[in-house]
């Protein structure tokens, strides 16, 4: 049964990410099981959860018994986790946080930035003054991004905002109330197997395989993940297919780069596989970007509908 609430008080993403989904949304939709719209699917696990685009945008649109979400970065969850239990304190800190920084002057901006990151990185605050932390450097740092080195560090340097929006409080109060009914882990999409049964939707969208060398900058934890955990997820997928759950993954094209990379083709060869444009960019000169596709691959039969037909789909033999 789709849900009733309001688009107005949906949540949405608290957080930019790198590779987020807020603008494939539309298009997404159409590549759900359609089992979500007639009930019965009933339990909805994402274990690369990210920003949470997907996420809220099922919660808002399905009535679901159980949502699991995972993301083995800890200090992500930390800030799930504070949403969940303690918003109100964490609007608060983020508010104080927004005045400090409209008020400074470049230098105190720039002063102000550089000793919340070194504060964060110590890990010694309370959980609400880390999550506070998280989501101030995420609004502040360069291009949003969330990098951190070998030793987890996070090491973005200061974006360039005059008036950077810290703190977003009725979209965290909207957050928080999905997350109400979200169970919280910390781990890998191993931790998934546990919540897997015939009326399960599980969202896999892990990191990229990137598309060019260069690309390996956007980093999430001090851990890679290569073409050797893509094929393990690929496992995982069909383990969890033959156990009954619906598997929707999303990954980058390499067909954008090199037609004749045929990657996930050979890995999901007996996945439905379609091609969605992505209004991302390769390169990061403009007079050089091009769009780009991304990849849904399912293992379900993905609709004819007109935000991807006339793509290029793939279907198993």
């Amino acid at each position: 049964m789709v849900s009733k609430i309001a688009t107005e008080n949906a949540a949405h993403p608290y957080v930019k990410w790198a590779g987020g989904k807020s603008q494939l949304l539309s298009q997404f939709q159409f590549c759900y099981p359609p089992e979500l719209a007639n009930g019965q699917i009933t339990r909805y696990v994402e274990p690369f959860v990210g920003s949470g685009a997907v996420l809220f945008d099922v919660a808002s649109r399905f009535a679901l018994n159980d949502l699991i979400i995972i993301d083995r970065n800890p200090r992500l969850m930390l800030t799930y986790e504070v949403i969940q239990r303690d918003v109100e304190a964490l609007i608060d800190r983020l508010e104080a946080l927004q005045a400090q920084c409209w008020a400074a002057d470049s230098e105190a901006r720039r002063g102000l930035f550089y000793a919340i990151r070194e504060a964060y990185n110590r890990r010694s605050a309370s959980a609400v003054e880390q999550a506070a932390q998280l989501i101030f450097l995420n609004r502040t740092c360069f291009n949003g991004l969330y990098r951190v080195n070998s030793h987890g560090n996070f090491n973005v340097p200061m974006g360039r905002y005059r008036q950077p929006r810290i703190a977003h409080p009725d979209n965290l109060r909207n957050v928080h109330e999905v997350l109400k009914r979200v169970t919280l882990l910390v781990g890998d999409y191993h931790l998934a197997a546990d919540y897997v049964n015939t009326e399960t939707f599980i969202y896999c969208d892990p990191p990229y395989r990137p598309l060019t060398r260069t690309a390996y900058f956007t980093a999430y934890s001090d851990e890679a993940f290569t073409d050797q955990h893509q094929i393990e997820l690929a496992t995982f997928a069909r383990s969890a297919g033959d156990a009954g759950a619906r598997v929707m993954l999303s990954n980058a094209d390499p067909h954008n780069i090199d037609p004749t990379d045929d990657f996930f083709d050979d890995l999901y060869h007996d996945f439905h596989i379609v091609r969605l444009p992505a209004r991302r960019s390769i390169n990061s000169r403009g007079n050089r970007r091009r769009p780009i596709h991304e990849l849904v691959i399912t293992n379900y039969p993905l609709p004819s509908a007109p935000s991807v037909s006339g793509e290029d789909t793939h279907d198993p033999a």
